[in-house]
C-alpha cells in the first residue's frame, strides 16, 4: 500500500450526478478500502437528500468517514476538514486498508491531497457582516479586482467561498496562495465524467429528490433553527428551496432555476478538475476498476 514513505490513496472526483459514490463503494469493496467524503455540505447533519449523501444501507456496504460531523447552524471550514481527513487517512493506512477520497468539492480534495497551506486567518465577524450585504455578483467583482487568479477558479455563485476568499485577501493584503500539485501521497486521481448524459442524469436526480422529500428536509432544517438566510448560503438546492418556501418564487421557477444552477455548477466542477494534469478522466466504472487494480499492485 505504500511506495517509499508515501501512503497510497485513490481519489474519485467529478461533477455532481456523475456516479462517484457508487464507484467509490464498488472500489472500496473490491480493494479493501474505506471512503472519506470530500463534500463541503455532506459534513452537516440533517442535509441528506439535498446533498446526495449516501444512505445508511450504502454506509454499511463500505465504511464512510466525515459525514454528519457538524451542525448546519455552524460553519465548517476546509482547514478543519483537512485535519480530520489526514487523521482518517493515517488510521485507514495503519489498519492496512486503502483510503478513498470521494466527492465533488475540488478545493477541499486538492487541499488534502496536495497538502496545500491554508492561510491562518480567523473569521472576522464585522467584515463578514459587511460582505454578506453584497450579492454574489458584487462579491465576485471585488475578488476579481483584488485576486484575479483565485477569481478564475472560484465558484462565483457561492457566497460562502467568495466571502472567505475576500476575508483572506483583505486581512492578509496578499492573494490566496497558489495551488501546488506536489503530494505527500501516492495518488490515483480519477475524475468520473459521463459528459453526454450528465445533464439528463442531473434532471432525473433532481426530480427524484423533489419527489422523495427534499422540500421537507429544508422545512425541517428551518424548524430546527437554521435560518432562511443560512439555508440560502448553502447554495443550489437549499438556496432555491428556501426561496420557494418563503414564497419568493413559484414551484416551477424553483425547479427550472435549480436545474439551471446545478448544470452550471457541474460545468464549473469540470473546469476545476481540468486544472489537474495528473488526473485521469474516465467514463466507465470498468476502466476505473482496472486502473485501481494496477495502481495498488505497483
Amino acid at each position: 500500500m505504500e511506495k517509499g514513505n508515501r501512503p497510497k490513496l485513490i481519489v474519485i472526483a467529478g461533477p455532481t450526478a456523475s456516479g462517484k459514490s457508487d464507484l467509490a463503494i464498488e472500489i472500496a469493496q473490491k480493494f479493501n478500502g474505506e471512503i472519506i467524503s470530500a463534500d463541503s455540505r455532506q459534513v452537516y447533519r440533517g442535509m441528506d437528500i439535498g446533498t446526495g449523501k449516501v444512505t445508511p444501507r450504502e454506509q454499511k456496504m463500505a465504511r464512510h468517514w466525515l459525514l454528519d460531523i457538524a451542525s448546519p447552524k455552524q460553519q465548517y471550514s476546509v482547514a478543519k476538514w483537512k485535519k480530520a481527513a489526514q487523521k482518517a487517512i493515517a488510521d485507514i493506512v495503519h489498519r492496512g486498508k486503502v483510503p478513498i477520497i470521494c466527492g465533488g468539492t475540488g478545493f477541499w480534495i486538492d487541499a488534502l491531497v496536495y497538502d496545500q497551506s491554508l492561510p491562518d486567518v480567523r473569521p472576522d465577524a464585522k467584515l463578514r457582516a459587511r460582505l454578506q450585504k453584497l450579492t454574489p455578483a458584487q462579491l465576485f467583482a471585488r475578488l476579481e479586482k483584488l485576486d484575479p487568479v483565485r477569481a478564475a477558479t472560484i465558484d462565483r455563485h457561492n457566497p460562502v467561498r467568495l466571502i472567505r476568499a475576500l476575508e483572506i485577501v483583505m486581512t492578509t493584503g496578499r492573494p490566496v496562495p497558489k495551488q501546488s500539485f506536489h503530494s505527500p501521497y501516492e495518488v490515483l486521481y480519477l475524475v468520473l465524467s459521463p459528459k453526454k448524459e450528465l445533464a439528463k442524469r442531473i434532471e432525473r436526480r433532481l426530480d427524484t429528490r423533489l419527489k422523495h422529500g427534499m422540500l421537507s428536509e429544508v422545512k425541517k432544517l428551518h424548524a430546527s433553527g437554521v435560518s432562511w438566510k443560512k439555508s440560502e448560503l448553502f447554495g443550489l438546492e437549499y438556496r432555491r428551496l428556501a426561496r420557494y418556501l418563503q414564497h419568493k418564487i413559484t414551484r416551477t421557477e424553483m425547479r427550472e432555476s435549480l436545474l439551471h444552477d446545478i448544470i452550471a455548477y457541474s460545468k464549473r466542477q469540470i473546469t476545476w478538475f481540468k486544472r489537474n494534469k495528473s488526473a485521469l478522466w474516465i467514463t466507465s466504472p470498468t476502466r476505473a476498476m482496472r486502473l485501481a487494480r494496477q495502481f495498488l499492485s505497483e
